[in-house]
């Protein structure tokens, strides 16, 4: 398996998009139970890249196999605050490649200035939360009926990673 951790490009944009759909579809550990139309996904694409976001794609053999971006919380008095999300094709899973793509992910956005990054897991995901919280992530809430899917309530907890707690981890793992 030949992987690589990179920026988004362009180039990559219809993987992206495939793989956004891939995962949504499964209706476990999105907002989205679809991607949006191809060209509003674009375009959300070409703005991370034209205001200096961070987003970062795991290519599997070429192919995308997931995502991972940090992008930033609105206000200016939330400046400093990123929320993550990511995301991998059921191929994916289970290799170390989440962990890699948050990492780099997270040092993208660390030297981007922020200094909280937060995200929001479903609590059947105990995977991603395990992985979240290896990665130095603490719960800092029960959000409950956070998620409807098919008529189905699910709660999710808000995790948070600050900088100042967790830049050893984080730059002993890169």
């Amino acid at each position: 398996m030949n992987l690589s951790i990179e920026p988004v490009s362009e180039a990559h944009f219809a993987g992206l998009h495939a793989a956004l759909d891939t995962v949504a579809r499964e209706k476990r550990f999105l907002a989205f139970t679809q991607a949006p139309p191809v060209e509003q996904a674009f375009d959300f694409y070409r703005s991370i890249i034209a205001n200096g976001g961070c987003q970062m794609l795991a290519l599997r053999d070429g192919r995308v196999a997931g995502w991972c971006d940090v992008l930033p919380s609105h206000g200016q008095a939330r400046s400093h605050v990123g929320i993550l999300g990511i995301g991998l094709v059921p191929s994916a899973r289970h290799l170390g490649i989440g962990a890699k793509l948050m990492q780099a992910t997270i040092a993208a956005a660390w030297a981007k200035g922020m200094t909280r990054i937060e995200l929001t897991v479903r609590a059947d995901n105990t995977n991603a939360k395990a992985l979240y919280e290896r990665l130095g992530f603490e719960v800092e809430g029960l959000l409950r009926r956070a998620f409807r899917v098919d008529g189905e309530y699910f709660d999710s907890y808000s995790m948070a990673l600050l900088r100042h707690d967790s830049m050893t981890m984080i730059e002993s793992s890169l």
